[in-house]
């Protein structure tokens, strides 16, 4: 016969430790936004918080922003302007993706600025907006996404004259907040020719809507790069977005100063001794030339580590940096210590971040930018901690988030 304990005699579930996390530093993100405020002045900024802001958390990044002086937010979808009204944001948001025909009252309704990147999404936002209008007064909002060079998303230069004529037409039924549009090649020292021309071409898109009698108030083109390169390109609104999490995208870097905001490390789990000529990690493509020290660190391409990076990166154990070696694994990857025996089970290894390497080193080990790596720490047993000072990094606080 089995018996069942009572609710108060219940075993505790036992603490395990964390054993990775990313860490948001949001006074960071507020020194960063204050820089960029200083810098844009008059025109207003529009903090990038799309893609989970940057994986800081949309939240936490949009508020920080906001103290930093930011106006406005942007997001890519309209689910992400629509979570963070319901969080309690009430300034300005705007999002630009989102398909013709799906339901828009509740953007709408919560006053999100919509994208209209093609005909088909402007036939679409005009008769959705109108069905707002007679039905309880909205008058909803719209931006003229335009495509000016880059060839993704906005209206083609073959599309643009009849989507301005299109919504003069029905400009009664909703707001035209300006245009908007996205740089290609900003960031590259060899970028500036294809900027002009794409700048020209803004220019021209919102002289004919304001020919066609379109009000186009708040115009934004400036993506980081060009709030940094090109005063001239700042219109009334700024949109950075990596620079609020304190990356400088330039390809030769400017002198502003930003404060990375996210530090990614993982706790070593066990050290051991490799034996000369013995491999490590699958495929053995180290070897040991010497009896080695190694650690094994709690962090693998499954947490968002490329395995692209196997051995081309390094981390920081107690300020120490030591080589990563061998394949990265799903679950963790190896370190070599050398001669080193300091390091012990429950240290901190810095992938990027508050001592240890800058993202951008790590994103050259890895093949990639810096946008990528930051977006790809992930998955539950990766936890999130926001602390409010670089000093609060080091300290021994749960994880609060995901």
């Amino acid at each position: 016969m089995t018996t069942s304990a009572s609710p108060s005699a219940q075993p505790t579930a036992p603490t395990h430790p964390v054993l990775a996390e990313v860490i948001v530093d949001i006074s960071a993100i507020r020194a960063n936004v204050r820089t960029l405020v200083d810098k844009a002045a008059p025109a207003q900024v529009m903090a990038i918080v799309k893609a989970d802001g940057y994986n800081h958390g949309a939240s936490v990044a949009a508020q920080a922003a906001l103290d930093g002086g930011a106006q406005m937010l942007g997001v890519a979808t309209c689910a992400e302007a629509l979570s963070l009204r319901t969080q309690g944001f009430t300034c300005p948001i705007t999002a630009w993706m989102w398909i013709p025909g799906e339901p828009l009252e509740d953007v709408f309704a919560e006053d999100i600025t919509v994208g209209i990147p093609s005909l088909a999404h402007a036939e679409a936002f005009v008769q959705a907006a109108a069905a707002a209008s007679e039905a309880s007064g909205i008058r909803p909002k719209a931006g003229l996404m335009v495509d000016t060079g880059l060839s993704r998303s906005g209206i083609s230069p073959v599309e643009l004259d009849q989507v301005i004529d299109f919504l003069a037409q029905h400009a009664q039924t909703f707001e035209m907040t300006g245009a908007f549009s996205h740089l290609a090649s900003a960031d590259m020292d060899a970028g500036r020719e294809v900027t002009d021309l794409q700048a020209a071409r803004f220019n021209a898109a919102i002289a004919k809507a304001e020919a066609a009698g379109l009000a186009m108030p708040a115009n934004h083109l400036a993506n980081t790069p060009a709030l940094l390169s090109r005063p001239d390109l700042r219109y009334q609104v700024v949109r950075p977005g990596v620079s609020v999490y304190g990356i400088d995208p330039m390809e030769t870097p400017t002198d502003t100063h930003f404060a990375p905001a996210m530090t990614l490390r993982a706790r070593v789990v066990t050290t051991r001794t490799v034996q000369a000529g013995e491999g490590v990690s699958y495929g053995h493509l180290w070897h040991a030339q010497q009896d080695t020290t190694t650690a094994v660190v709690a962090l693998g391409y499954a947490d968002g580590i490329p395995r692209s990076a196997s051995g081309k990166f390094s981390v920081a154990i107690n300020g120490t940096r030591y080589p990563q070696i061998g394949r990265v694994c799903m679950d963790q990857f190896v370190v070599d210590l050398g001669q080193d025996h300091s390091v012990k089970p429950g240290d901190w290894a810095v992938v990027f971040g508050h001592n240890g390497p800058h993202v951008d080193e790590f994103a050259q080990a890895s093949g990639t930018i810096s946008y990528e790596n930051l977006t790809l720490p992930r998955g539950p047993r990766v936890a999130r901690r926001v602390v409010n000072s670089a000093e609060e990094i080091d300290g021994n606080e749960a994880a609060n988030d995901r």
